[in-house]
């Protein structure tokens, strides 16, 4: 529990959990992990309801979850290093590093020769906003995947459009990656780079054996709506294997190992006396990069429910909460420079730096998205309500 020093409300605390704990009995999803630091220190770290509510299988605090799409927020870490390094720019274009990813049409290149490691990192690409741009027995194999992106031509004009990239901007990002630190396995450099001197001994890219048993199942607790079907998220069971490597969305985790990554952003790249990258790339990271602008991808959510528009409000490589007021995951009450990264459904972690908060909530049981946010938003106006001071 909170300490004098930590300036936190305990009842606050109670309230967030007895709000979670509602849900899972409601059958809204199955149980959750959640954990909340200030100031460095860890004031929550529970587990609650089920990790697999159908077998009875009881929620564990070292749960390993599948955390689909917050997985992006791994591989972006490994290209700031590789720009602190030297080896890549935010200018850099893909067909830099990439030769193949130029369509064999010259009157095509027009467009994709100027794809950018900043478009890829701000959304911005106008590449096809597919989460699937190969079958889903193949999606594992990423030399496969990239050989089958570089095919795509572009649908728009890099940087005008932003649209959610489910897939393809981290799948080139992590090949850009792999290819400049001159690794075979984009695995061995996330591991190495980001994993091992985080001590995120719980996380891996695909599934590590000693991780297997403790693994949380995806369970949709919706049907068709959204933009993504229950089996869709099902089939990720299969996919995410143990020689499985999705960048975008193939990374496991654990709470604590999420916790760990998500307070060395807020120590301005540093844990526990470990360097991973350096406060100037944060402070550009973390700096709203799309204005006003709408994200494409969340438009027929927001109109489909009647909300007000949602600014995309994009950094490079995290989502913010930004100013206005409308829905958010990231919650209505957090500051405007609250940053952090989710998972469809399911995830979530952000930071908020003018309080020092640090907020992780891992579920199972996977909602549709529209009802994800607003799952989350309570939950995060909850959890920054637990700070005093």
């Amino acid at each position: 529990m909170a300490t004098t020093a930590t300036r936190i409300d305990d009842n606050a605390i109670a309230k967030l959990t007895a709000s979670i704990q509602r849900d899972v009995d409601s059958g809204l999803y199955d149980g959750a992990v959640v954990a909340l630091a200030h100031r460095g220190e860890v004031v929550l770290e529970q587990a609650i309801g089920y990790s697999e509510r159908d077998t009875g299988r009881v929620a564990k605090t070292d749960d390993v979850f599948r955390v689909l799409s917050l997985s992006k927020a791994f591989t972006v870490a490994t290209v700031f290093q590789a720009i602190e390094d030297g080896l890549l720019a935010l200018t850099t274009r893909v067909v830099d590093v990439i030769p193949e990813f130029r369509s064999a049409d010259r009157f095509l290149n027009k467009r994709k020769d100027r794809i950018s490691l900043y478009h890829l990192l701000t959304h911005r690409s106008a590449m096809p906003p597919t989460p699937e741009p190969v079958a889903m027995d193949k999606l594992g194999n990423l030399a496969y995947v990239i050989d089958a992106i570089c095919k795509f031509d572009a649908i728009g004009e890099p940087g005008e459009v932003i649209d959610y990239s489910p897939a393809i901007n981290h799948a080139l990002m992590a090949e850009m990656v792999r290819r400049v630190r001159g690794e075979e396995r984009f695995r061995t450099v996330v591991t190495r780079d980001i994993l091992e001197p985080l001590g995120m001994t719980s996380t891996s890219l695909g599934i590590a054996r000693h991780l297997a048993d403790r693994v949380v199942p995806l369970k949709a607790r919706f049907g068709d709506a959204g933009w993504l079907s229950g089996k869709d998220v099902e089939a990720l069971n299969d996919t995410v294997d143990e020689e499985a490597e999705l960048p975008w969305v193939g990374y496991v985790s654990t709470a604590g190992d999420v916790l760990r990554f998500a307070e060395m952003y807020r120590r301005g790249g540093e844990y526990e006396g470990t360097r991973i990258v350096h406060p100037p790339i944060l402070e550009r990271a973390f700096k709203n990069h799309t204005g006003e602008r709408l994200n494409n991808w969340w438009i027929p959510m927001w109109q489909r429910r009647n909300w007000e528009p949602m600014p995309a409000n994009l950094g490079m490589g995290v989502f913010l909460r930004g100013e206005g007021m409308h829905p958010s995951i990231l919650g209505t009450l957090t500051s405007p420079g609250t940053y952090g990264n989710y998972g469809a459904g399911s995830s979530l972690y952000w930071v908020d730096p003018a309080r020092e908060l640090t907020f992780v909530c891992l579920t199972a049981g996977v909602l549709e998205e529209s009802a994800n946010i607003e799952r989350f938003q309570r939950l995060s106006d909850m959890a920054v309500s637990t700070v005093t001071a």
